[in-house]
């Protein structure tokens, strides 16, 4: 016999997909739907919270469970693909808010994750932070710190239509391949200053290290994405 919660969120599910619960109306509270269910709150969160997981809704603290929009976009995982490539093949309304570019000497941290020697205080970093808007709304915050040696040229212009364009098609850099890590963080001061988060409680963040053909890591990149606008994707081959 099928656990219970997972009736419940099949039922859920169809009721969105029949649009009886419309994209931005609420569903029932839990005690609505521990009512008409005949069933624990605890199953009924289950059940939403599988919904969650799922994509379907968003817990909005305070006011219970919002049916969200299914347009979500595919975001590559593994390939090294610039917005703009991205942006051109979604054919979405879009826009890049160059919201900094400076080139400075890093901090700790950003010495750490490029790899430069704590007590080198000669080279510098070129850092970009940019907010990406898909159809009227702010959902991703790119933060890309590059060695400055290696990106001469770039300014606000470069930065608002593609960066990658501007190193390989002008200065003639290979980009090569990038390690990536990615994790679910609560919202820093400057995710909700910079996104559309109300509602919001965690954003995913996907860390790149870029390298060069040479092996040269010259670039670390936070990719912040509101989590309700994409879907992470890879393919993967077994190797035997």
């Amino acid at each position: 016999m099928q656990n219970k919660y997972l009736v419940i969120y099949q039922d859920l599910l169809e009721q969105i997909e029949d649009d009886i619960h419309p994209v931005d109306s609420y569903l029932p509270s839990e005690n609505e739907l521990k009512a008409q269910y005949q069933t624990s709150r605890e199953t009924v969160r289950k059940a939403l919270t599988l919904l969650s997981q799922n994509g379907y809704i968003q817990k909005v603290r305070g006011k219970g469970s919002v049916v969200l929009p299914q347009n979500k976009f595919d975001f590559p995982v593994s390939g090294l693909v610039s917005f703009k490539e991205l942006r051109d093949k979604l054919g979405e309304d879009n826009k890049t808010h160059v919201l900094a570019l400076e080139t400075r000497l890093p901090s700790r941290h950003i010495k750490k994750q490029l790899l430069i020697d704590d007590d080198d205080m000669s080279t510098l970093v070129t850092k970009v932070i940019r907010a990406r808007e898909i159809n009227g709304e702010k959902v991703i915050l790119d933060k890309d710190y590059f060695l400055a040696e290696k990106i001469s040229g770039l300014t606000a212009q470069v930065a608002q239509d593609s960066i990658y364009q501007h190193l390989e098609g002008t200065l003639g850099l290979s980009i090569s391949f990038a390690k990536k890590e990615i994790t679910v963080e609560d919202p820093t001061e400057e995710d909700r200053d910079s996104l559309d988060l109300d509602g919001f409680h965690n954003i995913v963040v996907i860390k790149n290290y870029v390298y060069l053909d040479n092996a040269t890591l010259f670039q670390y990149t936070e990719s912040r994405h509101r989590p309700d606008r994409f879907r992470f994707v890879d393919f993967a081959r077994r190797h035997h």
